[in-house]
């Protein structure tokens, strides 16, 4: 067979690097001249590759705004991994060994849109078992440790727009926008997430969140009740939760 051209390649890539920032912005949209700028390609060449890609249904230009989001082929490549969840695939092992180290419970989160959707769900050896979320369950990002991770690697312009999306649910949560800047600003200044008697009266958690590709980002955190994770251990696990996903991202990019 013979070998792909130079050309060939980098169109390709060219392509995948326009699905990404679909999917990085598919809220909102982007116009082309969004997208031009964003990737850095030449007006002519973006609107060839969009063009392509509206025609192959991996994007979809709305007629109103004149933006475009991804398509509904785009969509069913993502619907084809429902029936695995590859980012937990690859997790396990790091979400294993956190479990056995804290013996605490040990979540597994993504980011999807304004949510963080719970992937896994790990527990230690600690008698007390932590259910505050069930796999597949999302919350807003901002509730519970992982997704107020999640949320700390946004500015503080994205934090208000989010939170004037879904006011009415951070208020009845009790997070109030200043409340929710924040937890985020501690979170950055600590490294690691905490949430104290949160969601569920009597649990605590900590959590932290990192990229796993250019376009995803995941965050695990612990679980316990609040008389074992104290301020002394919540530092403690934040510390060794951040030192052992910052290897696996070091060990991860390394063999890849």
């Amino acid at each position: 067979m013979d070998k792909p051209s130079k050309s060939g390649t980098q169109s390709v890539r060219r392509g995948l690097q326009l699905m990404r920032l679909l999917a990085q912005h598919d809220v909102a949209g982007l116009s082309l001249q969004q997208i031009t700028t964003l990737s850095g390609l030449e007006r002519s060449t973006a609107h060839r590759l969009i063009s392509c890609l509206v025609d192959e249904n991996f994007a979809h230009r709305d007629n109103t705004s004149r933006c475009y989001h991804l398509g509904i082929d785009a969509m069913q490549i993502g619907f084809a991994t429902m029936h695995r969840v590859p980012v937990d695939d690859t997790l396990k092992p790091l979400t294993k060994r956190l479990c056995r180290l804290s013996g605490d419970t040990v979540f597994l989160v993504m980011q999807q849109g304004d949510h963080a959707l719970c992937l896994s769900r790990e527990h230690g050896d600690f008698p007390v078992r932590i259910f505050t979320i069930d796999t597949g369950e999302k919350r807003l990002l901002g509730m519970g440790a992982g997704g107020l991770a999640l949320l700390a690697t946004y500015d503080e312009a994205d934090i208000c727009a989010l939170h004037a999306r879904h006011q009415a649910e951070y208020e009845q949560a009790g997070l109030t926008l200043t409340a929710l800047l924040q937890k985020t600003c501690t979170t950055r200044e600590k490294g690691f997430s905490e949430i104290v008697d949160g969601i569920t009266p009597g649990i605590s958690g900590v959590g932290y969140a990192f990229s796993i590709s250019q376009i995803t980002r995941v965050a695990i955190s612990f679980g316990a009740i609040s008389q074992r994770l104290d301020s002394a251990r919540r530092r403690e696990m934040g510390e060794l939760m951040a030192a052992e996903c910052t290897a696996w991202v070091h060990k991860y990019s390394v063999s890849n």
